[in-house]
């Protein structure tokens, strides 16, 4: 947590917090549509509160997935301490999605029409980037995955699960064909 957020006022960090919150909620219903006055109503602030913790809709959607990355990033760190190299990168992978599972927002954040705005959240990102990377590699050289699996494959993984986590599709069943495609043969 950056020294900012940590040195807010009791009312700032609650009115932050409403924020957070107010966007979570919105952006799962509604998705992109929604405009920085609706999220300011729904938090019980106005316009200008909304606008002295965030600069704008793309530094929210970065404090959403700043928020839900320290979660995933404990995820990586316990995979990272499992023996078995596999069940290292199953629990990984697994992990992410079941904790994005819950997060519409995040979800969102992530396939939405726009990018984060990765300048905000950067070191947490390449914290939990560098974990993965880590992950792969053992399992790779383990013979648990192909040896041209990288990082960047993690993130397409991801992210075509979390686009079948809607309605009736069965994003584990997505993913149980994905892993058999980057299974060292």
């Amino acid at each position: 947590m950056t020294e900012a957020r940590t040195s807010l006022r009791a009312d700032a960090r609650r009115n932050r917090q409403a924020v957070l919150d107010a966007a979570r909620e919105l952006f799962t219903e509604r998705g992109d549509g929604v405009q920085i006055d609706e999220i300011a109503e729904r938090a019980r602030v106005g316009v200008g509160t909304l606008y002295r913790h965030f600069s704008d809709k793309q530094s929210l959607l970065a404090a959403i997935v700043a928020s839900r990355f320290a979660a995933m990033t404990a995820v990586a760190r316990a995979a990272e301490q499992l023996d078995d190299p596999g069940e290292a990168f199953r629990a990984l992978l697994m992990g992410y999605l079941e904790s994005a599972e819950g997060d519409a927002a995040f979800r969102f954040a992530l396939l939405g029409p726009q990018e984060p705005d990765w300048h905000e959240i950067n070191a947490e990102k390449q914290q939990f980037a560098e974990i993965v990377e880590r992950i792969i590699r053992r399992a790779a050289d383990a013979g648990h995955l192909r040896h041209d699996v990288t990082g960047n494959d993690f993130v397409l993984l991801t992210r075509g699960a979390m686009a079948n986590m809607t309605g009736e599709r069965d994003w584990r069943r997505h993913v149980a064909l994905l892993l058999d495609g980057i299974r060292a043969q």
